[in-house]
């Protein structure tokens, strides 16, 4: 199995896979290229109970279960990302106390905000969606979204804010063209599956991304692993909340 993949695996991924051999930058960039591809199949996966949605307790009890399994697939490491930032940026403080915030163990009042919000609007706005094969669409969208919004934040505009951790190893790591074309893919797909609703959901959750990005970019002097993470659950949250509302 090549180097790229292992890493895309072990990351984004419980699944129990060999270390890559070599770490390198190109190495970074090609896993994280590779995310939107794994996320499609997650999803796929994860959002099987949808098929058998059928009532509004239902279907609020089968998205809480998809919701479920895609964070225990996937260690809920970007949750843990998307809390840390909400504490880190929420503080208030300069860039450098802002970092270490972030990387405490523990969780403040903004990350907790942060989570609760995200699970609850990604849950209801997902059994908004759950018709059937439409939630699992709905679902697959959303996190195909958000994957490319990860691809958006490995570019040369966005800068690492510290010199070590995974933001370090993958900002800049991605050559333009590679979320642009992956943003072509989500746009033809959303749109072809969903209709207009679909791919105006997607453009929103990949516009949701560049926002958190430029507000740590300002605040916090450029991207984190736990920035990674916050830029998937943002980007997912609001495509599926577009989703239910255009439902």
């Amino acid at each position: 199995m090549p180097d790229a993949l292992r890493l895309a695996i072990g990351t984004f991924t419980r699944l129990p896979v060999a270390p890559p051999r070599l770490i390198t930058r190109a190495t970074a960039g090609q896993a994280m290229a590779l995310a939107p591809a794994i996320g499609v199949v997650l999803a796929l996966v994860c959002g099987l109970p949808l098929l058998l949605a059928g009532g509004l307790l239902r279907q609020l009890l089968l998205a809480t279960i998809c919701v479920a399994l895609l964070a225990w697939v996937t260690r809920a490491l970007h949750l843990d990302g998307l809390a840390d930032t909400a504490d880190a940026l929420g503080s208030g403080r300069p860039a450098d106390q802002a970092l270490a915030i972030a990387r405490r163990s523990d969780i403040g009042p903004f990350g907790v905000v942060a989570l609760v919000l995200a699970l609850l609007l990604q849950v209801i706005a997902l059994a908004a969606c759950a018709d059937g094969m439409r939630g699992l669409l709905a679902l697959i969208a959303a996190v195909l979204t958000s994957r490319v919004a990860l691809t958006w934040s490995c570019i040369r505009a966005w800068p690492a804010a510290r010199p070590d951790g995974l933001g370090a190893t993958v900002a800049g790591s991605l050559p333009l063209v590679v979320p642009i074309l992956w943003s072509v893919v989500l746009a033809i797909l959303a749109t072809a599956f969903l209709g207009i609703a679909g791919g105006i959901a997607a453009a929103l959750g990949v516009a949701a991304a560049i926002l958190v990005l430029v507000v740590c970019r300002r605040r916090l002097g450029g991207v984190t692993g736990d920035v990674l993470g916050a830029v998937i659950e943002v980007s997912m949250t609001v495509a599926l909340v577009a989703l239910a509302l255009a439902n």
